[in-house]
């Protein structure tokens, strides 16, 4: 071997060679080359020697024995780095890598020398010659860069391979040539900076060039000076030089020290924002030289507007300074990259604006000292005595915040402790909104209070209080407290309003019965109360305030507090002289008022509690007349003025968000109608239907006296049955707050229809509408689509001339659009023919239109021809002509044919008599007498003669002899037919060309039409012009039917309707905003490997198989590409390239990342169109796609270029340099499905975050990067690292910081965000540039919105009921309900997925997203509030769309619905929701209110609505109540109660929550196809879906509130739909939906029984009918959509795992899917770390169980009607004697089991024993009766499972008493008890195999409408050549 010193003696350093194999990672890779994977799987500690093994991988074809040395150099420099192989993977690396290079010493030889040294010597001097002298001026840069990098490497090898001394001149003159010219030939992302020689088009754009000068000016600035050593052994001297700076940004990196990545990042984003922003300035493009200075003022002004706003607040004077005299521009572009700079480090310190404004405003300030300094020269000496290194600012500025960010967050335990127990993002950033920020000086103080922290472990015997240790830190500003209470104080104008009102109405109701009461004196004075409730309401608020924001005191400025304690004092006063003033008024008072009255002593006048309400209202009348004046509230509201803001400062706490938020007046006039309108009717429905009916039998109620209690009446006399009032009226008293909601989607319902209307929303929904407005198409695609500067004009009167260039313009995207659902094989080849429109037009005198529209016109104007009888051609015309299609096929025929025949002829003779046949057609026309010189009889015949000869024309050509007299033969019969059957004079045709006559001219007539042009038939122009005239004559069926696939015939049509929506019109190319795509990724599918698709699930159906079935249409046009194509013969290749497509196929189906990457990049491929079609010529464009395409060639290279400066795609994939190294197979299919993402499509980008291994003093480290790359020849190629100050994704929620890592990456002035399960289409695609447009539009002030808000398609909707039920809630929530949010209520926020950024807005202000751990959990809706809070606003728009898939499983969906109910419960607690509902004006607060977390705490209400009402009739029934007042004479008759109980069916009303979706539907597809569907979804039991539902929202939502314990849950986003496991179910609804579901059928239950004896059975089951309902959908939904739950075997299979799962023990690393007890203990996670306010209240909803027992014992029989309390002390007795027997059997179960199984067995007998005679005694002797059992089952289960309840609670308590293990085998009983009720209806039902039929019909009627094999997909019934090897034949 060879080695550095020329010997093997290194090799004795290296591990022993007798050291075994380890199974290394690149081992396991199966297919997979080795030589690929050493070079990609070296462990992370090692990462150097990559490049050197990617270079021996290179280089090994070439030459193997260099090849061979460079491995042995990086095997050398790799046992350097790590000679004692501790790092991870290192040992099996080296021991790979030693075997192969002990292998590769024998089998390789030297190629071009004897010896190794010359020999790498002679391949460097070769490898030199052949590719950088020759082809540094031809290659392109990215080879060169390649090309450099090979060389740099193999010259690092020579010089270890060849001593010093031996190494040639030659050669070293070639590597100093490298070594200077390397940089200009390194990686690049978009801009080749430094490449010399062949430049791409993009270094040629004027605005690129003149960008470029801009940033390379450096003229003038004081060079940075360092210190250097000469290479030179005999000079260590050292001297000072001034270090070479290129441009601004280096100039900067010298003084800062920032790193090199980022630099260059930071370059070309920089210079891509100056082109982009600057050519839009430009109107003429000539002598374009320099930028424009208002470009960089704008650029600046953006950039920097979010830091002077924050000066202006701090009272600050802003850093960013110009000097008279200087380079403004220069200066200005120094700050501007700065910013971008101080950005791209920042790392988690994105998410904190407010603190990288600090970092700049200090730099800043330094950088203004180094250029204008007046004190020392400027020469930069004083500032910079050395230049920093290049990670300076890194370690100095970013380490130490994210250190405090990374700390803060092991104070959350992962999620686990209270907000207030630790900072997040917000508080830290809320630190730099103080004056206290200017404390950390500069450079930062480390010592400042900012960065102490307190992390000493305490005393070991305080150890268990760990979460209080430290001092820590005060929240800043808002604490984020677990609470409802949270929903008063954030919406509490809202409540106060609301109170108000119902206490008006009741007061106007109870005295007076009529609204005309209000006019009564006495009844006035009463409702003038409400003030009173109103000053105690507020004062409520103050003490809120006070207490929820304690813990931030602290960092609370005494002027906030000082507020904050006025505004108490203030509410205590007004608490306190309101009721004294109002006391004073009353003419006779008593009790309570009298108290207070003679505190008023001689203020009995009335006035002066009027005179008080007066002074109390002037506030809120103030501030309803600001309210009408927007622009003054705007305006004080954001005034830095001190006079301003100490007004205002009573107003509004003084912060630096959330400030002047208000709407212009007329978007506030819309809103405010919308709300008073809103308010009326649900005031109005209130009063007349919930309120006044209760009135009467209130009152009956409040003066009957009852006496006669079925129980222990504690409180037997208090007065005016208070309890029975209170269960009447606490149901509507919940109802009024909750119908709201109700009212809400009825009202957005209504006005979103109207708006959708109004924007032309579902004009064109079939296809039948699209043939009918076709001809207007074109002309609107040239007025939206189509660039105003061009040539196409867009008035509604076109002439011909420009009628035929927008219908050339629009055919060639038409056809692209049609081309790639061909490609996407939603259509077939024949429908892809039918639909395009031909690529010539200008060969025909008519308009040729797509044969769709065509179809049949043809031969039914031949049958109408031959049909015809009368003589007069005008008749005749005039009916052809009333179908302008058939007018226009029929000539367009006639001209094709003519051509076709003429041009095949090739005997001059015989096109002259084509020539007069045709002459005669058009004469005869001409003069009228066409139906006098042709026959139309003969036209059938023709027709089918026609066919045959088309037929055979488009033919392949097997023998060309046999082919060409096929052709004669035909077209001879066709001449005959036209001369002797249909011209009446065609003998006289045939013979003008030979006048001769005779014999000859006979057998010339035999030969004629026999020399044909066969070459003209292959032809691509031609061959179109034949099938097309093929299609017209042939094709019968209606139009529309093609196509017939329903996806494509929704885009079709989608797209057509769009182009007569508003939208902005089109900018050229040049002139567009230029935008990024960003997506996040993790591990979710790429692309499916041949397994996943073949492998078969428990059904035995596989991926594959399942989607031949869902989608069989877009299959056979599958086969069909591929048959066309040739793919699919025998060979390797061609199954290998078989295979992948079918991957494909397959992929692009799922919800898969190779899906959404496709459909991304269309925006490419419109880019390049576009820009080819600005700058083609009319001829090339009108003269078809043939000649198109030639002319794009011409165009292609600048195309390209345009489009990367406007467009960038990044996926984020965040472990992408993990799953690259993973042992994993499915990781490394990831990887290198990603990776074959990127080599196929060049123009993608992927960022990753690299964890290495670095040791540093002399311990190992890891160390972390952002790392972007790009698709290089066969690998990635890395571009850009920047090196982080820690693990990011440690901080936040994963996907906010992969986005955050990530978006340094992104360019342009817009960023849109895009989930990876979405996808993107063609012709959407080719809207962008509209859409963006939106950003620039002319909006009233100059207002421009922050984020573009666009809807969604829901692609998953196809199959199952539960998929389309979802689909069809997500589209009414992207489409009715996201309109009606942004126009005209103005709350639209972020929704995650297609809305796109103002970039720069966001990426100044914190970015697209919030990333704080659990209170951030939805992050991307916050992106919408911090926008919003920000002065931003968010618009939406309905002419393009975006794909996205959902959830399509049961258990998936409602995981999904947990995750959101999750996220709005955090959102509750958050302090955007706080501001944004304390900020907004009172109409837009109800907006922001029903649209975010009203609607859910509205969902919790509604189901707590059932609990009171049930648990109130509850109380009546079982103390006697409800028969007492029933069976009362005066009552009776009046039958009040039953009134007051059938009030209570309001909130059934729920239901009208699916109105939006009607609408939409109907609005879209057709009210009648909306009612349909309504009908369907009712039969399909999605009332069942959507009740069910509702309790996920209403649990997760409140439980979050009460113990937190929000996590993301993963929901899966697989294809084939899976029976779930009875125990997977049970595990994920028992808590959720069966426990709550059972404890109402028993609250129903008792209802009915007890009160049955004396109540109308009518009356039961109208109030309780829909509460039985819900109870039936929370108990068996989950069954009844689970496929095949009603098959006997898979239920017996569910049985016997649910008993395995209920058995198995727990314990420490068991799975809670294994084993019962440790999803019980998991079940409880939340009350281990919830708050005291938790458990107490956890407690407290626990004692609602003992009502039972109370109840129902004193009904037992053997309770012979006693009241005594002794027989409730009875029944406890018997409860804990039944606890304590159990108790006895569990201990002797455990104790006695093995060791004295007999005695066991005796106790056991024993108990027996005792228990039957116990029994015996009590039904002789106590009169026990059978009922009386049941009864007391239902009495004692509901307080054991109370027992249960506070026990869990009370965890740690009981375990130091010793009997959590009692706790938990009572759990285990009622689980048991729980399960059977639950398994037996399933099991029962499953006896019948007809149920199963029926529920498979019912989970999948869309597929069985649609023909498909659902059962057999269920019963996994499947012919084998199905899922074997796909067919192509």
């Amino acid at each position: 071997m060879a080695s550095s010193s020329g010997t093997k003696g290194d090799l004795g350093r290296t591990p022993s060679k007798r050291m075994t194999r380890a199974q290394t990672m690149m081992l396991e890779i199966p297919n997979e080359e080795s030589s690929t994977a050493d070079s990609e799987l070296v462990p992370s500690s090692l990462a150097p020697i990559a490049p050197i093994l990617r270079v021996a991988n290179e280089v090994e074809k070439d030459n193997p024995r260099v090849a061979y040395l460079c491995r042995f150099h990086a095997f050398e420099k790799a046992h350097k780095m790590d000679p004692t192989s501790s790092g991870r993977g290192v040992r099996q690396f080296k021991t790979y890598l030693l075997h192969r290079l002990e292998r590769e010493e024998e089998e390789t030889r030297p190629k071009l020398a004897k010896t190794d040294p010359r020999e790498i010597q002679m391949y460097y001097q070769q490898f030199y010659l052949k590719n950088i002298a020759e082809g540094q001026y031809t290659k392109k840069p990215e080879e060169m860069a390649k090309i450099y990098q090979i060389a740099t490497v193999l010259y690092d090898v020579l010089r270890t391979v060849v001593p010093a001394a031996r190494v040639d001149d030659e050669t070293v003159k070639y590597a100093k040539e490298v070594e200077k010219n390397r940089e200009q030939f390194e990686h690049y992302n978009i801009l080749p900076l430094y490449a010399v020689g062949a430049k791409p088009a993009i270094m040629e754009l004027p605005e690129i060039k003149a960008a470029l000068s801009a940033i390379r000016n450096v003229e003038g600035l004081p060079m940075p000076r360092v210190h250097v050593t000469s290479n030179v052994p005999t000079d260590d001297v050292p001297k000072e030089r001034v270090k070479p700076v290129n441009d601004i940004l280096e100039w900067l990196s010298s003084l800062f020290g920032f790193q090199k990545g980022n630099v260059a990042n930071q370059r070309e984003h920089l210079i891509l924002l100056l082109a982009n922003s600057d050519v839009r300035e430009k109107q003429n493009l000539e002598n374009y030289v320099a930028l424009n200075g208002e470009t960089i003022r704008k650029l600046g002004d953006k950039i920097f507007k979010n830091y002077r706003s924050w000066c202006n607040y701090l009272r600050c004077k802003s850093h960013v300074r110009f000097q008279q005299g200087c380079d403004r521009q220069q200066v200005e572009l120094i700050y501007i990259s700065l910013y971008l700079l101080i950005w791209g480090e920042a790392s988690n310190i994105r998410f904190m604006p407010e603190c990288i404004c600090y970092i700049f405003h200090n730099m800043a300030n330094e950088v203004y000292g180094v250029l204008f300094s007046n004190v020392h020269p400027v020469s930069g000496d004083t500032y910079q005595s050395a230049v920093p290194d290049d990670e300076s600012f890194l370690r100095n500025v970013i380490t130490p915040i994210y250190q405090v960010l990374r700390r803060e967050v092991k104070r959350n335990k992962g999620g686990k402790a209270s907000h207030s127990k630790w900072r997040n993002y917000d508080d830290l950033n809320e630190y730099f909104w103080s004056g206290k920020c200017f404390r950390l000086k500069w450079p930062m103080d480390l010592k400042a209070d900012f960065f102490a922290h307190s992390d000493e472990l305490p005393p070991v015997n305080e150890r268990h209080n760990q979460a209080t240790v430290g001092k820590r830190k005060p929240k800043t500003n808002f604490v984020e407290a677990r609470t409802f209470w949270h929903l008063f104080r954030s919406f509490d104008r809202m409540w106060i309003f609301l109170i108000m009102a119902f206490q008006a109405m009741l007061i106007v109701a109870w005295n007076s019965g009529s609204l005309l009461g209000f006019s009564d004196g006495e009844v006035f004075r009463r409702v003038l109360t409400i003030f009173i409730t109103a000053a105690f309401l507020n004062f409520l608020q103050a003490t809120l305030d006070i207490i929820l924001s304690f813990n931030a005191w602290k960092s609370l400025k005494f002027s906030q507090i000082l507020r904050y304690l006025l505004k108490f004092a203030v509410a205590a006063f007004w608490a306190v002289v309101l009721p004294i003033g109002y006391s004073g008024s009353v003419p006779n008072p008593t009790g309570l008022v009298k108290f207070f009255s003679r505190w008023t002593n001689n203020w009995q006048d009335e006035s002066f509690y009027n005179y008080a309400v007066a002074i109390y209202l002037l506030p809120n009348i103030l501030a309803a007349i600001v309210f009408l004046l927007p622009p003054v509230r705007k305006t004080m509201e954001r005034s830095n003025w001190r006079i301003i803001t100490l007004i205002m400062w009573w107003a509004q706490p003084k912060l630096y968000v959330g400030r002047g938020m208000h709407e212009d007046f007329f978007s506030l006039l819309k809103y405010t109608l919308f709300w008073i309108v809103l308010l009326i009717s649900k005031l109005a429905f209130s009063y007349y239907v919930e309120i006044l009916p209760l009135i009467q039998p209130t009152k009956i109620i409040w003066d009957l006296h009852v006496d006669n209690y079925q129980w222990h009446e504690f409180f037997r006399y208090v007065t005016h049955n208070i309890g029975v009032i209170i269960a009447i009226w606490a149901p509507i008293v919940l109802v009024y707050f909750m119908d709201a909601q109700i009212w809400y989607a009825i009202f957005s319902t209504l006005f979103g229809g109207i708006h959708g209307a109004f924007s032309h929303l579902g004009e064109i929904r079939t296809l039948g509408m699209l043939r009918s407005r076709f001809e207007s198409v074109p002309s609107a695609f040239c007025r939206r689509l189509v660039p105003l500067t061009n040539q196409y004009s867009r008035k509604r009167n076109l002439d011909e001339a420009t009628e035929r260039k927008n219908i050339a313009a629009f055919s060639l995207v038409w056809n692209k659009f049609i081309e790639s659902m061909r490609m996407e094989d939603l259509i077939s080849d024949r429908d892809r023919d039918l639909l395009l429109v031909p690529s010539s037009s200008s060969d025909v005198s008519v308009v040729q239109w797509p044969p769709f529209l065509l179809a049949s016109k043809i031969p039914i104007a031949l049958d109408m021809a031959k049909d015809f009888k009368k003589r007069d051609d005008a008749e005749l015309f005039k009916k052809i002509e009333t179908d302008p299609y058939m007018h226009s096929a029929v000539i367009e025929c006639y001209e094709t044919l003519r051509d076709i025949i003429y041009f095949l002829l090739e005997d001059e003779a015989d096109k002259i008599i084509v020539r007069a046949i045709c002459y005669e057609v058009d004469i005869s026309i001409q003069q009228q007498r066409f139906l006098n010189d042709f026959r139309m009889s003969g036209l059938p015949a023709l027709s089918n003669r026609l066919e045959k000869f088309l037929k055979i024309l488009l033919s392949d050509i097997e023998d060309v002899d046999t082919f060409r007299s096929q052709i004669i033969n035909v077209l001879q019969d066709i001449m005959e037919i036209i001369t002797q059957d249909v011209m009446v004079n065609g003998n006289e045709i045939l013979q003008r060309p030979h006048p001769h006559g005779g014999s000859d001219q006979h057998d010339r007539r035999e030969q004629r039409f026999e020399k044909i042009n066969i070459s003209l038939i292959q032809q691509k122009r031609w061959r179109e012009k034949i099938n097309r005239l093929y299609l017209l004559l042939t094709v019968k069926e209606s139009a529309i039917n093609v196509p017939p696939n329903l996806e494509a015939r929704r885009r079709i049509t989608f797209f057509a309707n769009s182009l007569f929506m508003n939208m902005p019109s089109a900018p050229k190319v040049r002139d567009m905003l230029s935008f990024s795509v960003l997506t996040p990724y993790y591990k979710e599918d790429v692309l499916y490997s041949d397994e996943e698709l073949t492998k078969e699930n428990e059904d035995g159906i596989s991926i594959l198989f399942y989607l031949q079935k869902i989608y069989p249409d877009e299959w056979n046009n599958f086969l069909e590409r591929m048959k066309r194509n040739n793919i699919g013969n025998k060979d390797e290749n061609e199954e290998a390239c078989r295979n992948e497509e079918t991957r494909k196929w397959v992929s692009y189906r799922g919800q898969t990342l190779s899906r959404t990457v496709r459909g991304m990049m269309y925006y490419r491929q419109a880019l390049e169109l576009q820009y080819v079609l600005e700058f083609s010529g009319d001829s090339a464009i009108i003269g078809g796609f043939s000649a198109f395409e030639e002319d794009q060639g011409y165009y292609g290279e600048h195309a390209q270029a345009l489009a990367d400066m406007k467009f960038t795609y990044v996926v984020s994939c965040q472990v992408y340099g993990a799953q690259k190294k993973s042992p994993d197979p499915r990781d490394r299919s990831c990887y290198l499905n990603i990776l074959n993402l990127m080599l196929t499509y060049p123009s993608l980008r992927v960022a990753y975050i690299d964890e290495r291994e670095e040791t540093v003093n002399g311990r190992s480290q890891k160390v972390y990067y952002s790392v972007l790359l790009k698709g290089g020849e066969k690998l990635d190629e890395e571009i850009y690292r920047i090196r982080l100050p820690g693990p990011p994704t440690e901080i936040g929620e994963g996907k906010p910081e992969n986005q955050n890592h990530a978006i340094i990456f992104t360019r342009g002035e817009a960023l849109q965000t895009i989930d990876m399960n979405q996808d993107n289409y063609f012709e959407e695609a080719y809207k962008m540039r509209n859409v963006l447009e939106e950003f620039l539009k002319h909006r009233h002030k100059d207002r421009k919105p922050s984020i573009l808000g666009l809807r969604e398609h829901i692609f998953t909707g196809s199959v199952s009921s539960l998929a389309w039920f979802m689909s069809n809630q997500e589209t009414s929530f992207v489409t009715i309900g996201q309109r009606i949010l942004a126009n005209p209520l103005r709350v639209r926020f972020h929704y995650g997925h297609p809305d796109i950024f103002d970039r720069i807005f966001h990426i100044t202000r914190g970015g697209i997203s919030k990333a704080s751990k659990i209170i951030n959990l939805s992050e991307d809706i916050f992106a919408g509030f911090n926008s919003t809070l920000r002065g931003g606003y968010v618009t939406h728009h309905e002419y393009i769309q975006v794909g996205k898939g959902r959830d399509v499983g049961m258990n998936q969906i409602s995981a999904f619905e947990a995750k959101v109910a999750n996220g709005n419960g955090e959102q509750t607690l958050s302090r955007d929701v706080y501001r944004l509902g304390r900020r907004f004006d009172f109409y837009r607060m109800l907006s922001f209110y029903f649209t975010t977390v009203g609607f859910y705490f509205s969902s919790m209400v509604t189901v707590l609505t059932v609990y009171v009402f049930l648990y109130g009739r509850l109380y009546m029934v079982m103390s006697g109540l409800e028969r007492e007042i029933l069976e009362n004479a005066t009552l009776r008759q009046s039958k009040a109660l039953e009134e007051a109980l059938a009030t209570q069916s309001v909130f059934q009303l729920g239901l009208l929550l699916v109105l939006p979706m009607v609408m939409e539907i109907g609005l879209e597809k057709g009210f009648r196809t909306a009612l349909g569907d309504f009908i369907i979804m009712q039969l399909q039991l999605a009332s069942v879906f959507f009740t069910f539902q509702l309790g996920t929202k209403a649990h997760y939502f409140g439980r979050t509130i009460l113990h937190g314990g929000s996590k993301y849950r993963a929901t899966g986003r697989g294809f084939v739909v899976y029976h779930a496991k009875f125990a997977v179910n049970y595990r994920l609804y028992s808590r959720s939906h069966f426990v709550k579901g059972l404890e109402l059928l028993i609250l129903l239950v008792l209802y009915e029984v007890y009160g049955k004896s004396y109540r109308n059975s009518s009356l039961y089951w109208f109030i309780t009918f829909s509460m039985w309902f819900l109870v039936a959908s929370w108990l068996f939904a989950p069954f009844v959509f689970n496929p095949s739950g009603f098959d006997w075997q898979k239920t017996v299979d569910d049985w016997t795992d649910w008993k395995r799962w209920m058995g198995n023990r727990g314990g420490i690393g068991i799975h809670p899917d294994k084993s019962w007890e440790s999803w019980w203990e998991e079940e409880q996670e939340h009350l281990k770390y919830t708050n005291i306010r938790g458990r107490v209240l956890e407690i407290i909803l626990a004692f609602r169980f003992f009502i039972y027992q109370y109840g129902i014992v004193y009904h037992l029989d053997i309770s012979r009607h006693s009241k005594s309390l002794l027989v409730y002390g009875l029944s406890w007795v018997v409860m804990l004697t039944a606890l304590a027997v159990l108790k006895m059997v569990s201990m002797g179960r455990r104790k006695f089991r093995t060791d004295f199984q007999l005695m066991f067995r005796i106790l056991k007998a024993l108990l027996f024993l005792g228990f039957m005679s116990v029994m015996t005694v009590l039904f002789v002797v106590g009169g026990l009766t059978l009922s009386d059992v049941f009864a007391a089952i239902l009495a004692f289960l509901p307080t054991g499972w109370a027992v249960l309840l506070i026990g869990q609670t009370l965890r740690s308590a009981l375990k130091g008493l010793g009997i959590w293990e009692s706790v938990k085998e009572l759990a285990r009983a009622y689980e048991y008890i729980m399960g059977l009720i639950l398994f037996m209806p399933t099991a029962i039902l499953s006896w019948f195999p007809f149920v199963s039929e029926f529920q498979t019909r019912l989970l999948f009627n869309q597929a069985f409408s649609r023909g498909l094999q659902i059962s057999m997909i269920l019963a996994g019934r499947k012919e084998k050549d199905i899922t074997s090897p796909v067919k192509y034949a």
